[in-house]
């Protein structure tokens, strides 16, 4: 069982005898539901902040009770059913079911790179650069990579006007 309160508005052109006979229906379905009504407030009737079906004001009631929750949706349909509630909300106050201790909480799992794992960001990008992380490459990814550039740098070499290397080269042999 968990304890709930309900706060009601009621249409405010009701009569004293009708009034207390709408909040009669709710408290009587509260108790045919398995519930136990522990506090019963009139707080009478205020200005609502906007308009609700043309009424400015509301007569309000503050309900305070003990309900299995599987009971609170039905109890609700009927309130949405009824005239005279303009409006109604079901709020949880205390929770009496089964609390979890702090020795019942299983521990966090804990990533390898504790420091990574604080912030979602690696360090690298902390400190504005790679400099600092080793970049993991294979040795035949290093030969790979050493012929790849020479190949680049020759073709570059190529690709310029090859009238330039060739007095280059008949300058240094004279």
């Amino acid at each position: 069982m968990r304890r709930y309160e309900l706060m009601l508005l009621l249409r405010p052109d009701l009569e004293d005898d009708k009034l207390q006979s709408a909040v009669e229906k709710v408290t009587r379905a509260i108790v045919n539901a398995g519930g136990t009504l522990t506090k019963v407030s009139p707080w009478g009737k205020r200005r609502m902040a906007y308009e609700i079906q043309h009424f400015r004001e509301a007569s309000y009631f503050l309900l305070h009770f003990d309900i299995a929750p599987s009971e609170i949706r039905d109890l609700e349909r009927g309130m949405l059913i009824s005239e005279e509630i303009l409006r109604h909300l079901v709020t949880v106050l205390v929770d009496h079911g089964d609390a979890m201790s702090v020795d019942d909480i299983p521990p966090a799992v804990v990533p390898a790179d504790a420091d990574e794992a604080t912030d979602g960001r690696s360090r690298a990008a902390d400190d504005g650069g790679a400099e600092d992380q080793p970049q993991p490459m294979m040795a035949d990814d290093d030969a790979a990579a050493d012929d790849a550039a020479a190949d680049d740098d020759a073709a570059s070499d190529e690709s310029e006007d090859s009238g330039q290397t060739e007095e280059a080269e008949t300058a240094v042999e004279a």
